[in-house]
């Protein structure tokens, strides 16, 4: 492993608190455990949703984006790795055999799923982050009408002018440092925040080495006293080896293995990745306003796998405007979106196996393809008050999406391209909320689709297959939230039952190559709850016990594949029953601890139902200390115990796997065992 200390850490011992402590802790610990209640919503209108902030990224530790997001009922990210996750929103997406679709994500209000609908989350620092918000189905209309819904990660933010520099230093078990320093400047004219981050481990496994750079850049130019110009750029570098999935003798023999031909191979994937967008908003009036965002990304993507070596590149457009105003009582929302990427990819042979136990070794060119995404939306919605308790909510999102491929290797070959141009699809939601003296209910009725990828959407000769459709889906749900006993008691929860038709299935027709095709209907049904309850054992000490619940009932209406009836079996993918709890206990003093815990069901691996993962409970232990030591410089100290009972689990799984000549299939990625971490930070106010 690289020695790597940053110059921030030769010159300040290591770490930082980003939020002065002041002298009235009382008031300090009243503060921090409602910052999350604090952080604005994206949502427009009625439309519910979910956000975790501040408070819950400080139970963990700053490299556990995973479990952070668990923490969202409803929502589940199975973290095969560092760069390996898949994201599920009510088992939607959970038979994608590796990363996340049917949904959209959004990176401080720019689209950044691309032109097939894949989006990929680890492209983004966690701690970098200021907040996490998801809106769970397809009742979201200004962010798409994905099945999944949209997920909306947004940067820490000034909260009031400052001029700070914080570094935050982490280090633990597998030789794993962490850095990340930030400055941020605000003014009544002008904002930046600017951050480098370093981070490094050999992780738990074999060939599961991972080290990433990046920088992050946002600013704000006050240009007029209407006008205001904002820039991000996100750049991240990383290189990731790949352990890859293992078979169930491995996994409980011995975790820490990697699949055989991938530790052979030295598999790995290296990646550049680029977001850069310029905004700009309008203060038309005070009835109107506009925002008007264009983008840039570009991914450089190379995987050396045992099958193949994957060389591809992406360079994605995009443009993004919202208008946001007041009709009457009501408030509208009107707006486009449009995407567009070109996607070039080749693969080549991997003489791995002739090299002398050195690993992968490029060969002869064996594809080289092109393709050409593009999707647009244009959406609006309407919310109006019919009395002073009782409002309503509709939109719509209308989509068009088209798909070209080009196969530049097979030039000869009369089917070296094929065009898809799916027809525009409509999708209406309406929402209705009831407020009540100490809450409000709220019921939603809304359509969603999904696209197919371009893979998906050809058949095996790589012609486009006329017979594969979108999936589309109706969803129905009802909830509450309520607040007790001074706002110290609150529960949330939602019942939702949703219908998939034409559900794509992803079907292995070799080591490398998956064809979609619809199979059927799935249903979707479930309960989700969140209730959290925050009391004063005394005056300087704060508890905040918390559960999280998902209860998910979700099955194959009508499946047949090939000669296989799969019709009333479990969805492949989803536990039936998850649960997060925890408590945090806050101490005046500046003491804070957090006992987190997780449980997961047993997950069906197989759509015939025979092979099950096994249920677990996974607990994280983390003890923290803030204080102020000087005017103009603040301490934090933390450490912490991630899987304290060191439980073997399947931190994410592969579903259908099959074995390839004669093994095991690898259904299981291990999660890691018991290890530590620690951590300071330091911060200055200049």
């Amino acid at each position: 492993m690289r020695v790597y200390v940053p110059l921030f850490c030769l010159l300040f011992p290591f770490l930082v608190l980003a939020q002065q402590t002041p002298k009235d802790s009382i008031t300090q610990l009243q503060e921090v455990i409602l910052m999350e209640d604090a952080v604005p919503k994206k949502a427009v209108g009625i439309t519910a949703s979910t956000t975790i902030g501040p408070t819950t990224f400080e139970r963990f530790n700053p490299t556990d984006f995973a479990s952070a997001i668990n923490q969202i009922p409803g929502v589940y990210m199975l973290s095969g790795a560092l760069n390996t996750n898949r994201i599920t929103i009510r088992g939607v997406g959970a038979r994608t055999p590796f990363g996340t679709d049917k949904l959209r994500l959004y990176f401080n209000g720019i689209p950044v799923t691309n032109g097939t609908g894949f989006s990929t989350i680890e492209a983004y620092d966690f701690e970098n982050l200021g907040s996490i918000e998801v809106i769970k189905g397809p009742k979201g209309s200004a962010y798409g009408a994905n099945l999944g819904g949209a997920i909306l990660l947004e940067t820490k933010a000034p909260s009031a002018e400052e001029t700070r520099l914080v570094n935050t230093f982490t280090i633990g078990s597998y030789n794993m440092l962490k850095d990340n320093l930030s400055f941020t400047h605000y003014d009544n004219k002008f904002r930046i925040s600017l951050s480098y981050n370093h981070f490094e481990t050999d992780g738990f496994r074999e060939n599961n080495q991972f080290e990433r750079d990046g920088i992050l850049l946002n600013t704000t130019f006050q240009l007029a006293e209407k006008s205001s110009l904002s820039y991000v750029l996100n750049y991240i570098d990383y290189t990731a080896y790949i352990a890859s999935s293992i078979n169930q003798t491995d996994f409980e023999e011995d975790p820490t293995r990697a699949a055989s031909n991938w530790l052979a191979a030295k598999g790995f994937e290296a990646n550049n990745y680029v977001l850069t967008g310029l905004s700009h908003t309008y203060q038309f009036s005070d009835k109107l306003k506009n925002t008007t965002s264009i983008f840039y990304t570009y991914l450089d993507h190379y995987e050396p796998r045992p099958f193949n070596i994957l060389d591809e590149f992406t360079n994605g457009f995009g443009f993004r405007s919202q208008f946001e105003g007041q009709w009457g009582t009501g408030t509208y929302v009107l707006g486009t979106e449009l995407y567009k990427d070109e996607y070039h990819w080749g693969t080549f042979e991997n003489l791995y196996a002739e090299n002398n136990g050195n690993g992968s070794l490029k060969g002869n060119q064996l594809s080289r393809n092109t393709e050409f995404r593009r999707q647009f939306n244009l959406f609006g919605s309407l919310t109006y008050p019919l009395s002073t308790r009782f409002s309503a909510q509709f939109g719509l999102n209308l989509n068009k999406t088209h798909y070209q491929f080009n196969d530049r290797f097979n030039t000869g070959d009369a089917n070296t391209s094929a065009t898809r141009n799916f027809d525009a699809i409509l999708l209406p939601n309406l929402g209705l909320r009831y407020t009540l003296t100490n809450g409000q209910l709220y019921a939603n009725v809304s359509r969603g689709f999904s696209n197919p990828s371009l893979e998906e959407s050809l058949t095996p000769e790589g012609i486009i297959n006329p017979d594969i459709a979108q999936e589309t889906g109706t969803n129905y749900e009802l909830g509450g939230q309520f607040a007790w006993l001074n706002k110290k008691l609150t529960l949330d929860w939602t019942l939702y039952r949703m219908e998939i038709n034409n559900l794509l299935v992803a079907q292995r027709v070799g080591e490398d190559q998956y064809i979609g095709k619809n199979a059927g209907e799935t249903r979707h049904q479930g309960l989700e709850l969140d209730v959290k309850y925050r009391t004063y054992l005394s005056k300087k000490l704060l508890i905040t016990p918390y559960l999280g619940y998902t209860f998910s009932d979700h099955v194959f209406v009508d499946f047949v594949d090939g000669d296989n009836d799969y019709s009333g079996n479990p969805l492949t993918g989803v536990p039936r029953h998850r649960l997060t709890s925890g408590i945090d206990v806050q101490h005046s003093n500046g003491l804070q601890l957090n006992l987190t815990h997780q449980f997961v069901d047993k997950i069906p691996l197989t759509d015939a139902t025979t092979i099950y993962s096994e249920a677990y409970h996974v607990f994280h232990l983390k003890l923290g200390y803030r204080a102020q030591i000087a005017t103009d410089l603040s301490l934090g100290l933390y450490a912490g115990i991630n899987n304290v009972f060191d439980t073997n689990y399947a931190q994410s799984v592969l579903i259908n796997a099959v074995g390839f000549g004669g093994a095991q299939p690898r259904y299981f990625y291990p999660g890691n065992g018991r290890n530590y971490f620690a951590g300071i930070r330091l911060g200055y106010d200049f």
